[in-house]
């Protein structure tokens, strides 16, 4: 009787199918190891161009702004030696002989236009102004005051109230000596804050101080009645020297300063008045010593009605004893045209 035969699990052809198996996977690991090696090898390559080229760029960026700023800096050097030329010839042209208003306009403009050109070079290169506010006009809204204009008057009192603020001391400084008249406290307050104003000026304007009394003049004798240049520093120094010499004395005439303002041509486009009260007489002096306070609003009035139309009036009232209806006053006249009215603190400017 035959033998069966015992099945095996593996034969011939089983064995040569997981030999073709194993041989293709270790084909395939061979390839996918082969390229993970060139990846290693070749990816750093690749990021190492790339940074050098953002590097080179970098570098002719920053090349390019420094010659940039090199011809910024070379303009602002030209523009200021072009400021100074034409400074200089204003300068020499004012020493010399009259200059037409036109062509002081033109020089003052040329002026304006260069330090314009200087101001926009001096801003930073990578943008503009951080803020800027605007308000009503050019206002400057430290005090509320209007200090722009080109033709600028400013109406300082200098009748004996201004030497104090009670009458026991305007009395007694009164019958004092001129030096202590002109060293009286409330005397030089009033003179800083003309001084301020001078300094406020824009540089394209044109100004006058004019003092008001028993009558009205102005401060330089002998430019009375004519136009100064705010950009001529000489003119603004002889200004505050010549009122370092005034000392206050007499009455005071809203009237004759007003007549004085009025009588500047071209027309003022911008009034200061420096006061601390009412008018205590007119176009002529009063007739008996005292003055009441309905003669005082009358002479205001009559002084208030020779302003011309359109004439923006800022006040500056100082304190004054015995004088309640100025503030009232002083404030309906600054509404009307369109003005301002400060009462400054005392330890302003």
């Amino acid at each position: 009787m035959a033998r069966k035969r015992r099945a095996t699990p593996f034969n011939l052809s089983f064995l040569d199918i997981m030999a073709c198996g194993f041989g293709a996977v270790t084909l395939l690991f061979l390839i996918l190891r082969h390229n993970a090696d060139v990846i290693a090898t070749e990816q750093p390559d690749g990021d190492a161009a790339l940074l050098a080229e953002a590097i080179e760029n970098q570098q002719q960026q920053g090349s390019e702004l420094d010659a940039q700023l090199a011809a910024l800096e070379l303009r602002a050097q030209q523009i200021a030696l072009e400021r100074a030329e034409l400074a200089q010839q204003l300068e020499e042209q004012q020493r010399g002989e009259e200059i037409g208003d036109s062509e002081l306009a033109q020089l003052r403009d040329a002026v304006a236009a260069l330090e314009l050109k200087v101001d926009t070079l001096a801003e930073p290169a990578f943008g503009s102004n951080l803020r800027q506010t605007l308000g009503d006009g050019d206002r400057q809204y430290l005090t509320g005051m209007k200090l722009g204009g080109e033709r600028i008057v400013i109406l300082l009192d200098s009748s004996a109230s201004m030497l104090a603020e009670e009458l026991i001391n305007v009395l007694r400084l009164r019958n004092g000596s001129e030096q202590q008249r002109r060293a009286a406290d409330k005397w030089q307050w009033s003179r800083g804050i003309v001084d301020w104003l001078l300094a406020q000026l824009p540089a394209s304007a044109r100004f006058q101080v004019i003092l008001f009394g028993t009558d009205a003049t102005s401060v330089l004798a002998d430019r009375d009645g004519r136009w100064l240049d705010a950009a001529d520093s000489l003119a603004i120094e002889q200004t505050s020297a010549a009122l370092a010499a005034v000392a206050p004395a007499g009455g005071g005439s809203l009237l004759a300063g007003i007549e004085a303002v009025v009588a500047m041509q071209p027309p003022a486009d911008n009034l200061f008045i420096i006061t601390d009260g009412l008018p205590t007489q007119g176009a002529r002096p009063p007739a008996s010593y005292m003055v009441t306070a309905e003669q005082r609003q009358t002479l205001f009035h009559q002084a208030a009605s020779k302003i011309p139309y359109g004439l923006p009036v800022n006040v500056l009232l100082l304190p004054m004893e015995g004088d309640p209806q100025a503030a009232a006053l002083y404030w309906q006249l600054a509404i009307n045209s369109r003005g301002s009215l400060l009462t400054p603190a005392r330890d302003w400017p």
